[in-house]
């Protein structure tokens, strides 16, 4: 064999990272802004007031109302959903879907009058979160590419750890006073080993979560593609129902959801019903998960025609399927309180810090060594694609929320309007970083994400300053958001600054004290 072990490893680690790079620094922003999805889906629906929690009575009551709705509305449908008020949506919603692989349908009423709500048409943080694992791709291909590329980053993980010597060492050595491959090579190994144990967590389970997408054929195979029974007999969810084929009436909803609320002493999350007009109906009543690892939701499912209890599905999960679910409950953090959600935050930004400082390390690493010298396309490309990904994203998801504030609430598919705002910034960015030079990229594409940060928070602080100027109070969560944008902003503009000041376009000499052995870890092929 030519080259050592490690030498293999340090090549492994170099080109598995930069292939899948671009789209893993994408997966970890996005998906560390999904840790306060709730709190960004609150601040781009301003309009909404929070309400009180409702009483066991007065939820019965407004669900009734919502299936009264439902019935008149979408009596054809095939299954019914009503979700109670929550934190970021302080309305019921209900969603129906008439026949599968048609697109569902979805309206929001007033929980105290049962009227159709005005509310803007927004995705919200929802848009992040989906884009973490989907890519604003069809779903079955978006997450197979972002599953490809975390077993990928799972490799490139691994051989990290093989390659690098001083490992522990590493995570106290930034030596920014050296050359420029050296302080990236330093910036990537703090970033790395800091939060060494979340990256290998959250890779993992990330996989985890998607792995019946992944590998469906033992289940597919044993249960004859019927994937609902095997649910079933894992204990995730209440066994279905099929319909019988006679028309039948639904009972009232509320008793049975009163019943279930005596049986399961957890936050209520929604109400399903499926075949509403046959004689087989059945209503199953969700209860969000307790506080824990599991990510497992309690049920308690109803004859609706009847009214009495099928089936009870608290706890007693499977082995395998109690592993699947304190794996989903890992990753997604839903048992994290304040501090440990911060925690997780900060964790998740130290993954896309250590991304970015690879991909820049690696074009670093790679640039001629006499001045005037002209890059290779293939450099030039991998420069630019670092500054339309790594600047390119913070400014689309800025002209996500700025376009949020702007567009008129009332204007049809107002969602998709916003999402189109998203990709046009991520476009526009991304055509400065391929065609302008690299001096001047940076501080441009820097600056341009700061001031969209800026003008993003401007807005809604104008929205607040009306809105306390009519007697209206302002609600704390809006402030801290604004608060982080302005924080955001300034980040960005003191990066711009640094940017400006230096000189990008030529290789720094390598320090002599920084030994070779050292470099190939991440940047040497």
């Amino acid at each position: 064999m030519r080259n050592s072990f490690r030498q293999s490893m340090a090549w492994l680690h170099a080109w598995s990272g930069l292939i899948v790079g671009w789209v893993l620094f994408t997966v970890f922003f996005t998906g560390t802004a999904s840790y306060y999805r709730i709190e960004i889906s609150r601040w781009m629906r301003p309009e909404l007031q929070a309400v009180a929690t409702l009483g066991p009575e007065a939820t019965a009551a407004a669900v009734e109302r919502g299936v009264a709705y439902l019935q008149a509305q979408a009596g054809e449908a095939r299954a019914w959903s009503i979700t109670p008020p929550r934190p970021d949506l302080p309305l019921f919603e209900l969603f129906w879907r008439t026949a599968p692989g048609q697109p569902p349908s979805r309206v929001f009423l007033d929980p105290a009058s049962g009227a159709p709500a005005a509310v803007r048409d927004t995705r919200g943080g929802n848009f992040l979160y989906r884009f973490h694992f989907e890519l604003n791709m069809a779903p079955l291909w978006g997450r197979w590419v972002v599953g490809i590329c975390a077993m990928i980053m799972l490799m490139a993980l691994i051989s990290g750890i093989i390659t690098h010597r001083r490992i522990f060492a590493d995570f106290f050595t930034f030596r920014r006073d050296k050359s420029a491959q050296r302080g990236w090579l330093d910036a990537h190994n703090v970033t790395g080993v800091l939060a060494l144990p979340f990256h290998l967590m959250i890779t993992y389970t990330g996989l985890v979560t998607l792995s019946f997408l992944y590998m469906p054929w033992g289940v597919t195979t044993a249960y004859r593609g019927d994937t609902q029974r095997f649910f079933a007999e894992a204990g995730q969810i209440t066994a279905p129902r099929p319909p019988a084929g006679r028309p039948g009436t639904l009972a009232p909803v509320g008793p049975m959801l009163a019943r279930a609320q005596e049986t399961i002493h957890e936050p209520l999350e929604r109400i399903s019903i499926a075949n509403p007009k046959d004689a087989n109906a059945t209503v199953v009543v969700v209860f969000e998960e307790p506080h824990g690892l599991a990510h497992e939701h309690p049920q308690v499912a109803f004859d609706g025609t009847t009214g009495a209890i099928v089936e009870v599905r608290a706890g007693g999960l499977k082995p395998a399927a109690k592993t699947f679910t304190t794996m989903v409950g890992l990753h997604e953090a839903h048992f994290a309180g304040p501090a440990l959600r911060v925690l997780f935050f900060l964790c998740g930004l130290a993954g896309s810090a250590m991304v970015a400082t690879g991909l820049l390390l690696w074009s670093v690493a790679r640039l001629p060594k006499k001045a005037g010298t002209a890059l290779h396309p293939g450099l030039r490309l991998v420069r630019g694609l670092n500054i339309a990904t790594i600047a390119g994203l913070p400014a689309a998801i800025a002209g996500y929320f700025l376009t949020n504030r702007i567009l008129p609430v009332g204007l049809p598919d107002r969602a998709l309007w916003e999402i189109r705002g998203f990709f046009a910034v991520w476009v526009l960015i991304a055509a400065i970083g391929l065609l302008r030079p690299q001096r001047r990229a940076w501080p441009e594409v820097l600056s341009a994400a700061a001031a969209l940060y800026a003008a993003a928070a401007a807005a809604d602080g104008g929205r607040m300053q009306r809105a306390y100027g009519a007697g209206d109070p302002v609600d704390p969560l809006f402030v801290g958001v604004d608060l982080v944008l302005l924080g955001l902003a300034a980040l960005l503009l003191f990066a711009a600054g640094k940017a400006a000041r230096s000189s990008n376009g030529t290789r720094p000499a390598r320090s002599r004290s920084a030994p070779r052995q050292a470099l190939s870890g991440t940047a040497a092929e």
